[in-house]
């Protein structure tokens, strides 16, 4: 069990306006954040307002900290503990506006603007990628509180349009007070690629709305997490733990946002949520509290392990120091400083694997018996085997080689008779790997040609082939990388970028099919409707910028991988060459002079050269792949963004276009046989003159009328507006004749 406080951090955001005076002074085990608010000379006289405020951090970054050191000091030590077996906890809390979403999930210009999630995610991959003689398994969740209802971003079954269309996530609670999560579903990823996509999908369902005090302002507390399966090879020890990532929305004050309507009720449930948050914190903080209201909200109840329980936790407090955000900075800052009051009781979360331990109990009880036969001597074998059971003990054999598992057995039974057979199987495949290495040094010496051994040569050169083995897996590595990077550029890489087939390569570089099922759905009017929309649409101002750069990118990448593919090639040829001149020399020299030969020493050189020069390649070859899915991304999320403002936009040009017409059929119209037959005329004349010349033809702007955009049809149309027009006018000067 680990006791310890929930440690805090402190995040200055960085601003253009005026700002109040503040410093940063670091100690030797932490820093401390000083704010002064000069006393207002409008208050009179006497004012005991306090001017000096000081808080206390473990770590405080200020306004040119950068994405990538505050997830090293923030995230990193928890996530480490995370993967032996401790439950974390990372969550930022501050007003709106103050940079919570930024540093928890990244801003979606820049690659270097991935926040704590994406980084977190791809930091617990390249670990499992160190720690090889062990097996791991990765799930994610993605949770979504808005309105104190809680909703599943990563619904497989729902594709949502709306919020209210995802499923609703229920809690529930057993006998034990441990809550559960109905409707909450969990996706196993089985790389960095497929955690990100499900990211990606998540982050596409949340609710985002324009605010006084910010743009894009999260209306919702979200809850990404991260349930990690580690377990060594052959142990029946399990290490499980869960990593909460929480973008909690932003406390508002109204009197200072003067919002209404929905974003109003938003910021009520905020404000609400949190406030249960905050009386959680305070329960938790005083020592002598019996009880501690965790159930009086959705967030405090599912972060309840969180919080003074099972969990490493650790917070971050966004602070914008603008003189009006100045009142908001403080509180943030009394509230992180309760927190820090509060501890908790880590434990590691180790069970046994009971399949795992099944077969042990099933081989150690096996090995019991066969010791107890052999020590008895009950049972006499005389007769000789058969030819199948010793074609199938050559086979266990060969099996047994073949594991590279240190705690594998070779279980034959207490029958001396197998035994035997088996000692004469290893004698067969000793004598056989010596007669092949005998013919390939024969055939080295004949031709002097490179031979390409699979098997161990001889003890004194384990390490070199132990370094080969290395480079083959690193081969494998890249291999998969550049086949998925070629298969998403052939979709992408022969389509012109042109607005006339702007409209077919719409789902191009999308995880997703969402925006291209919904422009194959849409009328040939409304995607001409769309097209011109999108063009002045300052967002594909954006799109177009990260087509290029994600075009300049996979340029980058062919370049890099025939770079990386030359050394590879490079690197098997020496290793060849190497392998020749080490059977030539060991077949003359001793162990010592093969050590010191200097030709020797030198191909080995030149080959770790090119192999360092190889991983570093391959290293720019998948920081470049994940940063074209960054980029993939980005645009994916633009498009949904974009195809988003023009349904809002196409449903707002249908609402005007009802209200007219419903104001044209209000309008009086005569009834007189006469009246209508010369309108009939009227119609045919306009119709006539209409189709006849153009210039004549009133716009459609006269009358507000939608056009189709074929020449006949708005004839028709506007034949029809000019001849109801003229009845009209006819009726009115009727009215006007018979009152006079």
């Amino acid at each position: 069990m680990v006791k310890q406080t929930i440690q805090i951090y402190c995040r200055v955001k960085p601003t253009k306006s005026k700002t109040s005076f503040y410093e940063i002074n670091h100690v030797e085990d932490g820093a401390n954040l000083s704010i002064i608010v000069p006393k207002d000379a409008t208050e009179g006289y006497i004012n005991n307002k306090r001017e000096d405020f000081r808080f206390r951090f473990r770590q405080i970054f200020d306004q040119n900290a950068k994405q990538d050191d505050v997830f090293a000091a923030v995230a990193r030590p928890v996530i480490d503990n995370v993967i032996s077996g401790y439950n974390g906890t990372i969550f930022a809390y501050g007003q709106t506006g103050s940079g919570k979403t930024f540093t928890i999930t990244g801003g979606p210009e820049r690659y270097a603007d991935r926040g704590i999630i994406p980084r977190s995610l791809s930091y617990i991959f390249q670990q499992f990628a160190q720690h090889a003689d062990q097996s791991h398994t990765v799930h994610v969740s993605y949770l979504e509180i808005y309105n104190e209802n809680g909703y599943d971003l990563l619904d497989p079954k729902h594709e949502a349009s709306k919020l209210e269309d995802l499923p609703r996530v229920l809690l529930m609670e057993d006998e034990d007070q441990n809550m559960h999560l109905k409707n909450l579903s969990v996706h196993a990823a089985q790389n960095e690629e497929e955690a990100l996509n499900l990211l990606f999908l998540g982050d596409t369902n949340r609710m985002i709305a324009e605010t006084p005090m910010n743009q894009a302002s999260t209306r919702s507390h979200c809850i990404f997490t991260i349930h990690v399966t580690s377990k060594e090879v052959g142990s029946a020890t399990v290490r499980k733990a869960k990593l909460h990532l929480v973008d909690l929305a932003g406390s508002e004050r109204v009197s200072k946002t003067n919002v209404n309507g929905l974003l109003l009720t938003e910021a009520k449930y905020i404000n609400l949520s949190l406030h249960y948050l905050e009386q959680v914190i305070v329960a938790l903080s005083e020592k002598h509290r019996s009880h501690i209201p965790y159930r009086n909200s959705m967030m405090t109840s599912v972060l309840r392990d969180s919080l003074g329980g099972n969990c490493m936790t650790t917070m971050i407090a966004t602070c914008s120091v603008d003189k009006r955000n100045i009142e908001e900075t403080i509180s943030t800052c009394r509230f992180s400083q309760r927190v820090a009051l509060i501890k908790n009781d880590a434990i590691l979360n180790e069970e046994l694997d009971p399949r795992v331990l099944i077969n042990q109990l099933r081989v150690e009880n096996l090995q019991l018996r066969n010791q107890i036969s052999m020590q008895n001597g009950n049972e006499q074998f005389t007769e000789s085997l058969t030819t199948e059971l010793i074609e199938k003990l050559f086979e266990q054999v060969k099996v047994y080689l073949a594991d590279t598992d240190n705690e594998a057995t070779l279980n034959v039974g207490a029958d001396m008779r197998k035994i035997d057979q088996c000692y004469r199987a290893f004698k067969k495949l000793h004598l056989e790997l010596q007669e092949q290495l005998k013919t390939a040094s024969t055939t080295s010496t004949k031709h002097g040609q490179p031979i390409y051994i699979t098997h161990d040569i001889s003890p004194y050169d384990s390490k070199e082939v132990k370094e080969l083995k290395e480079i083959i897996k690193l081969r494998d590595n890249e291999i998969s990388i550049l086949v998925n990077m070629l298969k998403k550029e052939k979709k992408t890489e022969y389509r012109p970028f042109t607005e006339s087939t702007t409209l077919k390569t719409e789902n191009s570089f999308s995880s997703t099919d969402r925006v291209g099922n919904q422009l194959k759905n849409m009328s040939v009017g409304r995607q001409e409707a769309f097209d011109h929309f999108r063009r002045e649409n300052p967002i594909n101002l954006k799109l177009e910028e990260h087509k290029r750069i994600l075009k300049q990118r996979f340029t980058e990448a062919k370049v890099l991988g025939e770079e990386t593919n030359q050394c590879r090639n490079q690197i098997n040829h020496m290793k060849g060459q190497y392998e020749q001149m080490h059977l030539r020399l060991a077949a003359q020299l001793t162990q010592d002079e093969i050590e010191k030969n200097q030709e020797l020493n030198r191909l080995r050189s030149t080959m770790e050269r090119e192999q360092t020069k190889y991983r570093e390649c391959f290293n720019r070859l998948k920081n470049m792949k994940q940063e074209i899915e960054h980029i993939q991304h980005v645009i994916e999320k633009d498009r949904l963004q974009m195809l988003k403002e023009f349904d809002d936009w196409w449903e707002e040009q249908s609402e005007q276009a009802e209200q007219q017409r419903q104001l044209l059929e209000m309008k009086p119209s005569t009834t007189d046989h006469d009246q209508s037959r010369k309108s009939t005329a009227s119609f045919q004349m306009d119709r006539s003159s209409a189709a006849s010349n153009n210039v004549d033809r009133p716009s459609s702007q006269q009358w507000n009328l939608p056009l189709t955009g074929d020449k006949k049809t708005d004839d028709d149309i506007l034949a029809f507006a000019n001849a109801r027009q003229r009845i009209i006018s006819q009726t009115h000067k009727c009215k006007k004749t018979s009152i006079e």
